[in-house]
Parts: structure tokens; C-alpha cells; sequence
């Protein structure tokens, strides 16, 4: 048994993280799956899905600087010549996808941890697929 969902989700940043946890919730309890796993994917190439702290915004904003700190938007390093590199890196090494346990019908997220879409080349119009297996 699965059940698939999409997000439509509009960004307003140059790069945010965006909680969409509540979102997955709702698909998951829709869905009835009371044992399986959960897939959040991003089928953008400047866009990305992590699991992280939900308490504290500031861990977002360290998250973002450190992969600007790693990967700048200098674009003398590239040769993409669309001006987006520094996105289509930061999002490989984030990832496109996260998979979650779905125990007794909810996600098995750990006490602190929130799902988020992470934007590096906004604002745009994204979407998320969201499937739910059991």
C-alpha cells in the first residue's frame, strides 16, 4: 500500500529553510499507513530536503552560513553560466530526499527534529513529492 502527495511550496528568499514538517504529518496520517516509511523528495537542482533542529531558528541560519561559508556564490570559481552554481552544489550535498520510519501512524521523528526544504535560488515555486509506503 502507498500514497503519494505533492507540496506546493512558494519561497520568498534567496535561500531559507522552510519548515514542512506539519505538511508531511497531514500526508502521512491521510495516507492510513500505520507501519512503513515515509519519503520526502525534491525534484529541483537548487533545491534540497534535510532533517534538523525545530526549537532553535538560529540553528537554520548557522546551517545556511556554513554552506555559504563552504560553497560562496562567488561566481569567478564556476563554469555554470546561469549564475546558480553555488545552489546546484549546496543542494548535492544536502540532498534531494529524506526517508522517515512511520511507526503507529505518525512520523518517528526524534524529539527535535523538523523536515525541511532547504531553498538555495529563490524565490521560486517549488514542489515536493511526498509518499508514503506501508
Amino acid at each position: 500500500m502507498f500514497h503519494t502527495a505533492t507540496i506546493e511550496l512558494p519561497t520568498t528568499k534567496k535561500a531559507e529553510m522552510i519548515d514542512v514538517t506539519k505538511r508531511v504529518r497531514a500526508i502521512v496520517g491521510a495516507s492510513n499507513v500505520q507501519y512503513g516509511l515515509c519519503s520526502i523528495f525534491c525534484g529541483h537542482t537548487t533545491g534540497a530536503i534535510t532533517i534538523n533542529e525545530n526549537t532553535d531558528p538560529d540553528v537554520q541560519t548557522d546551517i545556511l552560513n556554513a554552506l555559504e561559508r563552504a560553497v560562496p556564490r562567488n561566481e569567478k570559481y564556476y563554469k555554470h553560466e546561469e549564475g546558480n552554481a553555488h545552489a546546484h552544489a549546496k543542494a548535492a550535498v544536502v540532498g534531494f530526499s529524506e526517508t522517515i520510519p512511520v511507526q503507529a501512524g505518525k512520523l518517528a521523528l526524534g524529539t527535535w527534529q523538523a523536515i525541511y526544504f532547504c531553498e538555495f535560488d529563490g524565490p521560486r515555486n517549488r514542489k515536493l513529492v511526498v509518499t508514503v509506503m506501508g
